[in-house]
C-alpha cells in the first residue's frame, strides 16, 4: 500500500478508515520486538522529559498567583494569563516543525529533543532578566512553549511504539511525569521566590531542565523504521473522517477545561482565603494526583477499555468541578480534597491520546494524528486561561462563572468521547460481521450462485446496520 493510500481519507470496504487497522498493525509490528526491556527505558525517559515540561509549566499557576498578587511587571491580569496561554499554544503550534525534524533521518528525535531542551533552558534564563510585559512574553511564553513543543511532541509518539497489551499503562507512566514534576516543581518554585527571588528561581529551574532534558533525550529511540510511521506535518485528510473529529472535538473542549483548572486553582485558593503557601500546597497535591491517578488511568484502561475510562475521568471531573469546586472548596482542608480527587482526572486525555488515536487512525499513522491535533488544540490552549480570567469577579465568590464554565466544557467533552465510544463499538460490530461473511463466502464457494453472493456481501445499509451504530451510546463492553 502507498504512502498515498495510507493518508486517503476515504472509506476502504464500509471502515472508517483506508488505512490497516489497529489490531492488523500491532499483530504485525508484534513480531519484531519483545515488549518490555528498552521498552522501559523509553518510558522512563519520557517520564523525566514530562517532569521537566509539562510539569514545569503547570508550576505557571505558582508564577501567576505570584505576578497577580505583586503585579510584577505592571500589567493587567489579562497580560498574564496570555503567558501561560502562549507557552502551550507555542508547544503545540510547533507540532508540524516538530513531526518534519523527528521524520528527517539527519535529524530525528533525539536531537530534536535535545534542541528543545536548549530552546527551553534559554527561554527561563531569559526569564530572569525580564522586566517588561513582553519580555516575559518572549521567554517564558514563546521560548520555553517551544522547547516544550520540541520535546513533548516528538517523544509523545514513542511509547505506544514499544508495547501492546500494555499500551495504556506504559504511555500512562510517561504521562504521570507531568504530575510529579508539578509536584516538585510547585513546592520548589514557591519556596525559591520566598528566599532567592523571581530571577535566581528561574536560573536555577533553567540549569536543571539543560541538564535533565538534555540526558533524557539520548535514552529515547523509536520505532519509525520498524513500524513505517508516517510523518507527515499537515494530513488534512484525517478530517475527513467522523471519528477523528470526535477526537479532536473532546480535546479541544478537554483543554479548556483543564488549562483553566490548572492555572486558576492556586489563585482561587488565595481569593478565598489561604495564604500563598497553603495555596500553594493545594497545587502541590493537584499535580500529586496527576502523577499518581494517570498510571491508573492507563493500568484500568487495558483492562475496562481506553474509551470507557477516559469518558468515565471526563465526566468525573466536570461533576467535581460543577458541584465540588463551586460550592464545597472554601477551606484548605476542602481545596486539598477537591485538589486531589479532580487532579486524578482532570488530565485523563494527556494520559490516553495516543493510545486512543492508536484505536482511530492505527499505529502507523500517530505521529500525523498527534500533529493534526496539537496544532487543533492551539487556539483553545491560548485562549483558555484568559476566559477563565475574564469570567473572574472581586469578592471571594469571583470564580462561580469560571468554575461553572470549567465543569460544562467537561461534560461537553464526555459527549464528544462517548460518541467516539460509539463508532468505536460499530466498527469492532462491523469487523466481526466481516470475517463471518468471508468465512460464510468460503464455506459456500460454488454452492451458492453469484447473485446471491452479492447479495449477502452487499454493502447497502441494512436497519441492523443502522442500529449498529448508536449501540455503543448504551451497551456495556470493552473499547
Amino acid at each position: 500500500m502507498s504512502d498515498s493510500e495510507k493518508l486517503s481519507g476515504n472509506e476502504n470496504n464500509g471502515n472508517d478508515s483506508s488505512i490497516e487497522n489497529p489490531a492488523q498493525s500491532t499483530s504485525q509490528s508484534a513480531e519484531d520486538f519483545k515488549e518490555g526491556g528498552s521498552g522501559w527505558v523509553v518510558i522512563f525517559a519520557v517520564f523525566l522529559l514530562n517532569f521537566h515540561t509539562w510539569g514545569l509549566n503547570s508550576t505557571f499557576a505558582v508564577f501567576l498567583a505570584y505576578y497577580l498578587k505583586t503585579n510584577a511587571f505592571d500589567t493587567t491580569p489579562l497580560g498574564y494569563a496570555f503567558v501561560g496561554g502562549l507557552s502551550i499554544s507555542i508547544a503545540l503550534l510547533a507540532s508540524p516543525l516538530t513531526t518534519f525534524l523527528a521524520g528527517w533521518k539527519r535529524f530525528g528525535t533525539r536531537w530534536t529533543i535535545f534542541l528543545g531542551a536548549v530552546f527551553e533552558t534559554i527561554g527561563f534564563i531569559g526569564s530572569s532578566f525580564a522586566s517588561q510585559l513582553w519580555h516575559i512574553l518572549l521567554s517564558q511564553g514563546v521560548s520555553f512553549g517551544l522547547g516544550m513543543g520540541l520535546c513533548f511532541v516528538a517523544s509523545a509518539a514513542v511509547p505506544p511504539q514499544w508495547f501492546t497489551k500494555r499500551r495504556s499503562f506504559a504511555n500512562a507512566i510517561a504521562a504521570s511525569g507531568s504530575g510529579f514534576g508539578g509536584l516538585c516543581y510547585s513546592l520548589a518554585s514557591n519556596a525559591m521566590i520566598a528566599r532567592i527571588g523571581l530571577p535566581w528561581t528561574f536560573r536555577v529551574i533553567a540549569i536543571i531542565c539543560f541538564v535533565v532534558n538534555g540526558a533524557a533525550s539520548f535514552f529515547i529511540r523509536d520505532r519509525n523504521k520498524a513500524i513505517g510511521s508516517v510523518h507527515v506535518p499537515f494530513n488534512w485528510q484525517l478530517f475527513k473522517r467522523p471519528s477523528f473529529l470526535m477526537l479532536e472535538a473532546w480535546m479541544v473542549l478537554s483543554i479548556l477545561g483543564y488549562t483553566i483548572l490548572v492555572f486558576s486553582i492556586v489563585a482561587y485558593c488565595q481569593e478565598v482565603g489561604l495564604s500563598s503557601s497553603q495555596a500553594s500546597l493545594v497545587g502541590a497535591m493537584f499535580n500529586l494526583a496527576q502523577g499518581i491517578g494517570r498510571p491508573v488511568i492507563g493500568l484500568s484502561s487495558d483492562y475496562v477499555g481506553r474509551l470507557n475510562v477516559a469518558n468515565f475521568s471526563t465526566l468525573l471531573c466536570g461533576l467535581l468541578c460543577l458541584f465540588f469546586w463551586t460550592f464545597g472548596a472554601r477551606s484548605l482542608a476542602s481545596c486539598i480534597v477537591f485538589a486531589l480527587l479532580s487532579g486524578s482526572v482532570a488530565g485523563a486525555m494527556w494520559a490516553t491520546i495516543a493510545p486512543i488515536a492508536a484505536e482511530v487512525v492505527g499505529l502507523a499513522i500517530i505521529p500525523s494524528a498527534l500533529a493534526m491535533t496539537w496544532l487543533v488544540l492551539v487556539i483553545p490552549a491560548t485562549f483558555a486561561e484568559v476566559i477563565g480570567l475574564s469570567l473572574r469577579q472581586p469578592g471571594s465568590w469571583g470564580y462561580l462563572h469560571a468554575q461553572i464554565f470549567t465543569g460544562f466544557m467537561y461534560i461537553g467533552a464526555f459527549i464528544f468521547g462517548w460518541g467516539l465510544r460509539a463508532w468505536k463499538v460499530w466498527e469492532l460490530e462491523q469487523i466481526r460481521l466481516d470475517k463471518e461473511e468471508r468465512e460464510l463466502a468460503i464455506r459456500d464457494d460454488g454452492v451458492v450462485g453469484t447473485a446471491d453472493l452479492e447479495r449477502h456481501v452487499s454493502r447497502t445499509p441494512t436497519v441492523r446496520q443502522r442500529v449498529l451504530k448508536l449501540r455503543g451510546l448504551w451497551s456495556v463492553q470493552r473499547v
